[in-house]
């Protein structure tokens, strides 16, 4: 189930609101700019398929977001427990940062949770299958995947170069609660 947690950000251990409504949701990010939609994921893609498998199944989705939105590139991020580089793929985008451009993400499998830090207020995001989320370009915010990560994003980019981070240098991101790991990721490590 989505859901949203909203912290003053100064204060990690109790949220001052917490949305587990579709449509609480996506009025609360609305309201700061943050877009969040329901999609539907008609094709069951799982963590670990391939870009081309996962670009191919949803051509048509991307396809109208890029003419309707004027983006350039698009790639996948699909990764399960037993990813070898997870660790690594996890500390990446750990860190609050920006990007110049929106960063706008269709999560068609599993689950990630952004985070994102927006006038005194952290807005804690988990999105799970047919959610689609664009932060808004200059927004500080950081994206974790769990220990464990189980999930398929398509990520669609106005720079032809894709993913850009600005880091801000800032510890706010180590402060605030990681996502746990979400509970296809224990079914499929123990398979």
């Amino acid at each position: 189930m989505s859901r949203l947690r909203i912290y003053d950000d100064n204060q990690h251990d109790n949220p001052v609101a917490v949305h587990t409504e579709h449509t609480d949701i996506a009025a609360a990010l609305n309201a700061v700019g943050v877009r969040f939609e329901a999609w539907e994921a008609k094709h069951d893609i799982a963590p670990g398929a391939t870009q081309d498998e996962v670009i191919a199944a949803y051509r048509e989705d991307i396809d109208r977001l890029m003419a309707e939105n004027g983006y350039q590139s698009v790639d996948v991020i699909s990764l399960k427990p037993d990813n070898p580089d997870r660790a690594a793929f996890r500390a990446k985008f750990l860190n609050e940062h920006t990007h110049s451009e929106d960063e706008v993400r269709f999560f068609v499998a599993g689950a990630g949770q952004f985070t994102l830090h927006i006038g005194g207020r952290v807005y804690e995001v988990l999105c799970e299958k047919g959610d689609l989320i664009g932060v808004p370009d200059g927004t500080p915010h950081w994206f974790d995947m769990s220990e464990s990560p189980y999930f398929v994003a398509i990520r669609l980019f106005t720079n032809t170069e894709g993913w850009v981070a600005s880091f801000t240098g800032k510890d706010i991101a180590e402060r605030f609660p990681r996502m746990s790991p979400h509970p296809s990721a224990k079914a499929s490590s123990a398979a």
